[in-house]
């Protein structure tokens, strides 16, 4: 089963404030993505993209099947690879209702989605997520001999390192989704505890981004 399925064609504009895109020439028109998945943020990057609206609602409701969970994981793979660059995604999202008020948490070090739709109180927790967001919130970097996340999604700083070579691997074999039986049980079982990985249907998701631009000197974040 093939999880780099590209989310369909996106909407595009050259700056982040709405007014501008509407001058001559700031709309990049509708852009397919035919690419492998892993490229697509640094090709509409190189296109001069820095607003980006996804079509559709990225829809984690209910248990998805292979299909839908592809999808899906495409598309918040998008979502998080572009917020990484800071540019303005355009996206919305539907939880579970059966999830607890706090499940958008997961999400938040993703650009706020346009809309929140779910559980009980989604109006009160897209303002909170609006209100908190910053870049740099969930992270994963990668030094020589080890692999370190910082993740402050809850209100502090939240630091998890290994030196083993399976975390490693096992992060890139999720960076856009895999079966969750493709990986060490034991390793994806130290990412769930900490919220690090996104279950959709039979995928398991890599959920921390790899910075590409710094909200300020990496050794203060």
């Amino acid at each position: 089963m093939s999880t780099t399925l590209s989310p369909p064609a996106v909407l595009a504009w050259r700056d982040y404030d709405p007014d501008a895109c509407e001058l001559p020439g700031m709309f990049l028109g509708e852009l397919a993505l035919p690419g492998t998945l892993e490229g697509e943020s640094e090709r509409l990057w190189q296109l001069g993209a820095r607003r980006v609206r996804l079509p559709g609602a990225v829809d984690l409701r209910g248990d998805a099947g292979p299909g839908r969970a592809a999808g899906t994981v495409a598309a918040l793979s998008l979502v998080r690879d572009l917020t990484a660059r800071a540019v303005l995604v355009e996206w919305d999202l539907v939880l579970d209702p059966a999830e607890p008020a706090g499940a958008w948490q997961v999400l938040s070090h993703l650009q706020p989605p346009r809309t929140l739709a779910g559980p009980d109180g989604c109006d009160e927790a897209l303002r909170a997520w609006r209100r908190g967001h910053y870049l740099c919130k969930c992270l994963w970097r990668k030094g020589p001999g080890f692999v370190q996340i910082r993740d402050r999604r809850w209100g502090e700083l939240r630091r998890f390192t290994a030196d083993e070579p399976e975390y490693e691997r096992t992060i890139e074999r999720l960076a856009y989704g895999a079966p969750a039986a493709s990986v060490p049980a034991a390793v994806l079982d130290d990412f769930r505890s900490e919220k690090l990985v996104l279950d959709v249907g039979p995928l398991a998701w890599w959920v921390p981004y790899r910075i590409s631009r710094w909200l300020q000197e990496s050794m203060t974040i």
